[in-house]
């Protein structure tokens, strides 16, 4: 006999942002191993006496590595145990979702997928703008600001990224945005154009400010905080 994992999107931070599957498979859950984004109030909705394992991933800190979290899952679904991946906004984004499958699909452990509210629509909405616009901006394009190593991607398409017609959200990018900034506006990317630094969104301690590329570059070449964060920048990030 094998468990079951359910992979669950536990959204922005909010609790009130969870789906109903969401807090259902929460609730019936032997063992729920959350990212750090996922904690807190999120897991009150867990059952009592289930194990609440941390296996969160954040830039510049000690972490588990990928290959334990998974390991993880297979040890936990192998002893017929129900098993809730809670990971933070949609696991599909950016999450490392496809390294867990993966390693489940080997173990011959069957799973579901539970999409959450994906961060980027949770900071357009806090900061009340939409993502697209009839006519002029028909393109709504997602990008990690860094790679394995910490670093700025080597392969970034820049023709598509400078692209100021279309709404563009860097996830994970603080700390290689004044680079990365650079590279746009060498790229044909307006120097004005505005962007919006959304941080800790729709948690207490959010933030919003709203600036241009060139300004953000400046402000976050002096220093970053510790609080999850995303960029948008393009025409509509001007609200």
């Amino acid at each position: 006999m094998t468990g079951f994992v359910s992979f669950v999107g536990s959204g922005p931070g909010d609790p009130e942002l969870l789906t109903l599957k969401a807090v259902d498979r929460l609730k019936r859950a032997d063992a729920v191993l959350f990212d750090d984004l996922s904690a807190g109030l999120i897991l009150s909705h867990a059952r009592s006496g289930a194990d609440l394992v941390g296996v969160g991933k954040r830039a510049g800190r000690p972490s588990p590595k990928q290959h334990h979290v998974s390991q993880l899952l297979v040890d936990y679904a192998q002893e017929d145990q129900r098993i809730v991946r809670l990971k933070s906004g949609d696991g599909g984004t950016f999450g490392r979702l496809e390294e867990e499958t993966d390693a489940l699909k080997a173990a011959g452990i069957p799973f579901e997928i539970i999409p959450g509210v994906p961060s980027a629509c949770a900071a357009a909405a806090a900061a009340g703008i939409p993502l697209t616009r009839r006519l002029t901006a028909r393109r709504v394009q997602f990008v990690t600001g860094h790679d394995v190593r910490g670093a700025l991607p080597e392969d970034l398409n820049m023709a598509a990224l400078a692209d100021a017609q279309a709404t563009t959200v860097v996830f994970m990018g603080q700390r290689t945005f004044p680079a990365f900034a650079e590279m746009l506006m060498q790229a044909g990317l307006p120097a004005g154009t505005p962007a919006l630094l959304a941080e800790g969104v729709s948690t207490d301690a959010q933030q919003l400010h709203r600036t241009t590329v060139d300004k953000l570059a400046e402000k976050l070449n002096q220093g970053v905080s510790d609080a999850p964060a995303l960029i948008l920048y393009g025409a509509l990030a001007e609200g």
